[in-house]
């Protein structure tokens, strides 16, 4: 699979074109005659890109939360989640693929999960509309979620989308109301719930699945009320960039958790959750099962209270 490399890793990828040809040459050139130099180029690269991604700005961690590479919400159900079956539609109108949601079981604790899924290639791009989900999406969530509800089930969301979608069907179709409802529900569940931003965490979109008792975000995610380059066309009208609207909103993992939006950082590894998929898997379990744990045993009342304690408490400390 060919690498996808980010602008700020323009080095890194011409440092990783020399050892690749290099590795090619010592392929004619008979075993072991380039090894020294491939050698001293890797732990250069590495180097290289440990001081990239531990002095990322707001902008490149939107690039790095925007890879395509990163993994997606079907990429954690498989590895995350045992016996995962799909639960599709809204009972209204139809089934929306932007929001995909099911049963399964976390380390053989019987879960809801909920998430955004963007797609891959083209094909699974278009049929899970870039991650914009419609309103019959987050009746969906709301369905799923009192589910969870019914049968005691914690509900783990899983969060990846620019925003809801703002297309005139949307819109006809309710989609304020139906993010209204779903983020309601999320606030109102009587189980326990836990919400991780995996990439991208925009507007309404992400919030409507992400009222839980536990905010957590990957390290090099973003959250915010708007995308940066729509803060830079409406507060700036177009006049500055993107790069500066997420410098000036404060979205990165670091600044969310100084300001208490979000309640713990999941660690990535070195280059970004792209760059080694098993340890992100394994951070983001151990992450969730200690997160549901510290809500094993508290009545529905107590999680609305801590619920409603959380998201009050925002904005009275901002920095």
């Amino acid at each position: 699979m060919a690498l996808h490399y980010l602008e700020f890793e323009r080095p890194i990828a011409e440092l990783e074109a020399k050892i690749e040809e290099l590795s090619k040459l010592s392929e004619t050139a008979g075993p072991g005659v380039f090894d020294a130099e491939i050698e001293g180029l890797r732990s250069r690269a590495q180097k290289m890109r440990r001081d990239a991604y531990s002095k990322l700005d707001a902008w490149q961690k939107t690039q790095v939360a925007r890879h395509p590479d990163r993994p997606h919400f079907v990429d954690y159900v498989a590895d995350l989640i045992d016996d995962f079956i799909e639960l599709h539609g809204d009972r209204v109108f139809g089934d929306d693929q932007a929001l995909i949601g099911g049963i399964g079981r976390f380390r053989g604790r019987p879960v809801v999960v909920i998430g955004h899924e963007k797609g891959r290639d083209t094909a699974s791009r278009v049929k899970h509309n870039f991650g914009y989900a419609r309103p019959e999406g987050y009746r969906k969530a709301v369905r799923l979620m009192e589910l969870a509800e019914q049968f005691g089930l914690p509900v783990i969301s899983l969060i990846d989308t620019a925003g809801a979608y703002p297309g005139i069907a949307s819109e006809e179709r309710g989609v304020a109301e139906a993010i209204a409802r779903s983020t309601e529900k999320c606030l109102m569940l009587g189980v326990p719930n836990v919400a991780i931003i995996t990439g991208e965490g925009g507007s309404g979109g992400a919030i409507a699945i992400a009222g839980a008792n536990r905010v957590l975000i990957l390290e090099h995610a973003i959250y915010s009320v708007i995308a940066p380059e729509g803060a830079n066309s409406i507060l700036w009208r177009g006049s500055r960039t993107g790069a500066d609207a997420a410098r000036a909103m404060k979205i990165s993992a670091q600044e969310l958790l100084a300001n208490k939006i979000v309640d713990r950082i999941i660690p990535e590894p070195v280059g970004g959750a792209h760059s080694d998929r098993e340890q992100t898997m394994a951070n983001v379990a151990e992450a969730i099962e200690q997160e549901l744990a510290g809500l094993d045993g508290l009545s529905a009342q107590e999680l609305r209270k801590r619920r409603s304690d959380r998201f009050y408490a925002i904005g009275r400390t901002l920095q």
